[in-house]
C-alpha cells in the first residue's frame, strides 16, 4: 500500500466520487464513527457515498442509522476506516477485498491491501484522522459530523482515560464541544448507562475470572449458553474487554468471547507497557499496544490453555 498525506488523501477524495465506505466486522464507535462522519462530507461536497456496515450495529450507535439513508449509484471508489487487516472485512471481504482504493488507518499493525492509504499510528483513533480530514476538505463541521467524530474519539480511548489518549485528542475533544457537539448525551450513553441485562452478564464475568502468572493475568470469558441464558446482545457484551485489566495487579487482561462460527473472539488490554499486539500477532491478530484483539478456533478449554501458555512466555 502506497502512503500519502493527508493533503493527496483530501485531493483523491475531492477528484472521485461514488463512494462505498467500509467499517470493519464487530463495528465500534470508531469505523462507525469515521465512516458516517466522511460519508456526511462527501455527501456535503455533492458526492454520493454510502457506508457499508460489517454486521450487526449495537443499539447503542443507532443515532447514526437512524437519520441514514443509503444513496443509489454504482460504487466507483472504495475507502477503508479503521479496518486494520483484511480479515477485519468480514462479510465485506468477498466483494471488496481486491477494490479497496484508499484506507484510513491508526493501527500501526495495518496490512489492508489498499491502492494507497493514510495510516498514523500516533492517532488516538481513526476520527481523529477523519476530523483532520474534513477540515483539509474545508466542509462544515455539522452536528452530524461532530457527533459522529466525538462518538469514535471517545470509545477508542474510554472516555480519554486509556494510554492512547493525547493531547491531540483532547485538542480535537475540545474542539468539538466549541463547534457543538452533545457531548453531555454521549458521555452517559456510552460511558454511564447499563442495561439489567449487561449488568447480570458483567455479574457473571466475574465469577468466571481466572488468574494465572502469580496475579499478572486475568482472563475471563462468555459463551454461547450464557449469552443465551441471560438473552444478551452485541450492544451489552460490547465493552467488557476491560474488566480484567482493572485488577489491581494485572497487567495482561484477557477476554474470551465465544462466537456461533466455532471461535472465540480474543481481546487483549494491558497496563505496564506489555504489548498487547505482539501478543494477538501470535493468533494472526493485532491492532494497539495496549488494546488489541484477534480470534482462535476452538473449544473454551483448548483456547484458554494456548491463551495461557502464551501469558507465561509473555510475562
Amino acid at each position: 500500500m502506497k502512503t500519502i498525506t493527508l493533503a493527496k488523501t483530501a485531493s483523491l477524495l475531492l477528484s472521485n466520487d461514488n463512494f462505498h465506505i467500509l467499517t470493519h466486522r464487530y463495528p465500534d464507535g470508531d469505523t462507525l464513527g469515521g465512516a458516517y462522519a466522511l460519508c456526511y462530507a462527501l455527501r456535503a461536497l455533492g458526492k454520493k457515498a454510502n457506508v457499508k456496515v460489517n454486521g450487526k450495529v449495537a443499539d447503542k450507535f443507532s443515532d447514526f442509522t437512524a437519520i441514514y439513508e443509503d444513496q443509489d449509484f454504482l460504487c466507483e471508489y472504495v475507502v477503508s476506516v479503521d479496518v486494520a487487516a483484511m480479515s477485519l472485512l468480514g462479510d465485506l471481504h468477498d466483494e471488496y477485498c481486491d477494490k479497496i482504493d484508499l484506507c484510513i488507518d491508526h493501527h500501526g499493525t495495518n496490512s489492508v491491501e489498499a491502492k494507497c492509504g493514510i495510516v498514523d499510528a500516533s492517532s488516538a483513533a481513526a476520527c481523529e484522522i477523519i476530523f483532520e480530514l474534513i477540515k483539509e476538505l474545508n466542509v462544515e463541521f455539522t452536528r452530524e459530523i461532530t457527533n459522529a467524530i466525538y462518538t469514535g474519539v471517545s470509545t477508542d480511548t474510554g472516555c480519554f482515560c486509556y494510554s492512547n489518549t493525547t493531547a491531540k485528542t483532547h485538542r480535537i475533544a475540545s474542539q468539538l464541544m466549541d463547534i457543538g457537539c452533545d457531548w453531555q448525551k454521549l458521555n452517559q450513553k456510552h460511558f454511564e448507562t447499563k442495561s439489567r441485562a449487561k449488568l447480570k452478564l458483567e455479574r457473571m464475568l466475574y465469577d468466571t475470572m481466572e488468574f494465572y502468572c502469580d496475579g499478572k493475568c486475568a482472563i475471563i470469558y462468555t459463551t454461547l449458553a450464557m449469552q443465551k441464558e441471560l438473552g444478551t446482545s452485541d450492544d451489552e457484551i460490547e465493552g467488557i474487554a476491560s474488566i480484567p485489566r482493572q485488577v489491581e495487579g494485572v497487567k495482561l487482561g484477557i477476554t474470551m468471547r465465544e462466537k456461533e462460527d466455532g471461535t472465540f473472539k480474543i481481546s487483549v488490554r494491558t497496563n505496564c507497557g506489555i504489548d498487547a499486539s505482539a501478543f494477538c500477532a501470535r493468533f494472526g491478530g493485532g491492532g494497539h499496544v495496549a488494546a488489541s484483539g484477534c480470534s482462535i478456533e476452538g473449544d473454551l478449554d483448548t483456547v484458554k490453555d494456548m491463551l495461557v501458555k502464551a501469558a507465561m512466555e509473555t510475562l
